[in-house]
């Protein structure tokens, strides 16, 4: 197995085993704190333009399988571990996570100081990094992908059912999400970024849903007005980039954290009950508290770590926004209530009858 390097911007640079399809790839390096559901960590669209570093040091032990991923295609830029399980045990293992790496023709190195690495991030704050067989000057890159345009469904989609009529918004959306709103006995429509007011009010649906997504949320500044006046006409939720693009159109900030959150360990604290959740989550920016109009909206979350703003709700409005990942795949599924409540207010609202599939 070929030698590989990880080179960061900031000249530090990591050796290891090159993995998958072992081409140059560059990229963002994040790292996610997970011990599980790396597949479906790998196949979140919100990795767009990202090489994922894994915390914990074993991943592909329990390999791969046809279900558990997050969308058809692999968007990241590469992986990073400690070590990769060549030799998975699982019932339901149909290849190893190398095998898919290099299917996608995405690069990534085994055998790396992940720890050494993660500390590395948290000191010099998010920044790129080139996998590469050489050791070499870092190129210079001044060019950035509209990560969105490049994630997002282009064509609308319907997936029938009995119940409400919930039009999803794609920005990125894990499948986990669409499954999660099918599970409740929705009739989903997904439609493009780009859904104009006027395209969304044409198919009346009962509520909207802003899913996640990568990139910074200011990239999307065109859509904004768009996306308050669907929000103040229909019952809404929004969801990690959702929830943010939700809060630039009610004219609140975003900034980007230090290293982002990302992993399925971090407790996020209900305003109101004191009562703590430990949430799924992937994102780099945050809504600044302080730029919400808080006789607009109420503060309901908050991460425990950092104080950050993890849930927003409208005072008057049916509009509800949260940083974290209710769907919770990979877990935990501390807050999956959320598409209940949410649906269940929709249900209050309308003569729409609850199809839930229990």
């Amino acid at each position: 197995m070929e030698k590989g390097y990880l080179l960061l911007e900031t000249g530090e640079i990591f050796p290891g085993t090159l993995i998958g399809s072992q081409e140059e790839s560059i990229g963002e390096v994040v790292f996610n704190t997970s011990m599980t559901g790396y597949q479906e960590i790998m196949s979140d669209p919100s990795y767009a333009g990202q090489i994922i570093v894994f915390c914990y040091p074993l991943i592909g032990n329990y390999g791969v399988n046809a279900n558990d991923f997050e969308a058809e295609t692999l968007y990241a830029k590469g992986i990073i571990t400690g070590e990769l399980c060549t030799a998975p045990n699982h019932y339901s293992s149909e290849r190893t996570a190398d095998i898919l790496l290099k299917g996608s023709k995405i690069s990534g190195l085994t055998g790396v100081d992940t720890r050494e690495l993660v500390k590395t991030i948290r000191k010099r704050g998010t920044v790129k990094g080139l996998i590469t067989n050489e050791i070499k000057q870092f190129p210079t890159t001044t060019s950035t992908n509209f990560l969105v345009k490049e994630v997002s469904t282009i064509q609308p989609k319907v997936f029938e059912n009995p119940g409400a009529h919930i039009v999803l918004i794609d920005y990125g959306h894990k499948k986990s999400i669409l499954h999660a709103l099918l599970k409740e006995g929705c009739k989903v429509t997904l439609l493009p970024y780009h859904a104009t007011f006027e395209q969304v009010k044409a198919l009346s649906p009962d509520g909207v849903v802003f899913s996640n997504g990568p990139g910074n949320p200011e990239e999307l500044k065109n859509q904004l007005a768009d996306i308050k006046m669907i929000s103040t006409h229909f019952p809404s939720l929004g969801i990690c980039l959702g929830h943010q693009l939700i809060a630039l159109a009610f004219g609140a900030k975003t900034q980007k954290l230090r290293f982002g959150h990302r992993g399925g360990n971090h407790p996020v604290k209900e305003i109101s009950t004191g009562k703590v959740f430990i949430t799924s989550q992937n994102h780099s920016y945050v809504v600044k508290e302080e730029s919400l109009d808080l006789s607009e909206f109420e503060v309901l979350f908050k991460n425990i770590n950092d104080g950050t703003v993890e849930g927003i709700r409208h005072r008057n409005l049916p509009l509800l926004a949260v940083q974290f990942h209710p769907e919770a795949n990979p877990g935990p599924h501390d807050t999956t209530y959320l598409f209940s409540s949410f649906l269940k207010s929709i249900y209050e609202r309308t003569e729409v009858k609850s199809y839930a599939i229990k």
